[in-house]
C-alpha cells in the first residue's frame, strides 16, 4: 500500500511538468501576475512544511544535535548544487542561452530525483507526513515548472518540445522514488538523515530562490498580495497537520 502511495504522488508531482500547456490559453500579462502570487504560496508550503512537519518528526526519530546537523547538510548541499548547476536561471545573462537549456534539464533532473527520494521515505516512515510532503514539493513545482517551461521556449525549444522534455525530466521523481523505497528495506535509519536534510533544502529553496523574487517586487499592492499568500501557503501547511492530527 505504501508502494502505490508513493507511485501515485510521485507521478501526480511528475505531471506538474505539464503546466506549461495553461501558456497556450493564457495570455503572459496574466501568466505573470499569476505566476508571481504562486512563488509567494510555494515559498509559504516550503517553510511550513519544512518547520511544521519535517523537522518535528525528525526531532521524535533521533536527538536534536543530529537534526540540525543534517538540515545544516542538506541546506548547503542545495546552495551547492545550485550553485554549479545553475537550477533557476542564467545570472546577469553571462552565459549561452541554448547551452543553458540542456543544462537546466540536467539540473532539474537532479533535483526530481531528490524530491522523489524524499517522498518515498516521507511516506515509508508515516503517510500522514508522506501526503505533507508531497503537497509542499507539488506547490513548490507549481512556479518551478513553469519557469523551466519559459526556459526552454526561450532557449529555442518550440512549446510542444519543451513540455515533452520537461515532463520527462520530471519523471526522474519515479526514478528516485524506487531507488529511495528500495534502500529503505536495507538501511532502516535513512530516514533518520533525509528528513531533516530535505527540510534544510526546502528552507534554502524558499528563502534563497523564492523569497528573493518577492523582495524585488516595487509595486506595493502586489508586494502585500505576495505576502498575503506567503502566510496563507503557512496556514495552509499547518491546518494540514491539524486535520490529519
Amino acid at each position: 500500500m505504501v508502494l502505490i502511495w508513493i507511485l501515485v504522488s510521485t507521478l501526480v508531482i511528475s505531471a506538474v511538468s505539464l503546466i506549461g500547456i495553461l501558456s497556450l490559453a493564457i495570455n503572459e500579462k496574466l501568466m505573470n501576475k499569476v505566476l508571481f502570487l504562486m512563488i509567494g504560496f510555494a515559498a509559504g508550503t516550503l517553510i511550513g512544511a519544512a518547520f511544521l512537519h519535517l523537522l518535528p518528526e525528525s526531532v521524535e526519530l533521533c536527538s536534536g544535535k543530529l537534526v540540525f546537523l543534517y538540515t545544516l547538510f542538506g541546506f548547503s548541499f542545495f546552495f551547492i548544487m545550485e550553485r554549479y548547476f545553475y537550477w533557476r536561471h542564467c545570472h546577469n545573462g553571462v552565459c549561452d542561452v541554448h547551452a543553458f537549456t540542456y543544462l537546466n534539464l540536467i539540473g532539474d533532473g537532479i533535483h526530481n530525483f531528490a524530491d522523489g527520494v524524499i517522498v518515498s521515505i516521507a511516506f515509508t516512515t508515516d503517510i500522514k507526513l508522506g501526503m505533507v510532503t508531497t503537497l509542499a514539493i507539488i506547490f513548490h513545482e507549481i512556479p518551478q515548472e513553469l519557469s523551466d517551461f519559459a526556459i526552454l521556449v526561450y532557449g529555442g525549444f518550440s512549446k510542444s518540445k519543451a513540455l515533452l522534455f520537461n515532463f520527462l525530466c520530471a519523471l526522474t521523481a519515479v526514478l528516485g522514488a524506487m531507488i529511495g523505497y528500495i534502500m529503505t528495506g536495507f538501511v532502516s535509519n535513512l530516514s533518520v538523515f533525509l528528513i531533516p536534510f530535505s527540510a534544510g533544502g526546502f528552507i534554502y529553496i524558499a528563502a534563497s530562490d523564492l523569497l528573493p523574487e518577492l523582495h524585488r517586487e516595487k509595486d506595493v499592492k502586489k508586494s502585500n498580495l505576495s505576502l498575503i499568500t506567503f502566510l496563507f501557503g503557512i496556514l495552509f501547511m499547518w491546518l494540514t497537520g491539524f486535520l490529519h492530527e
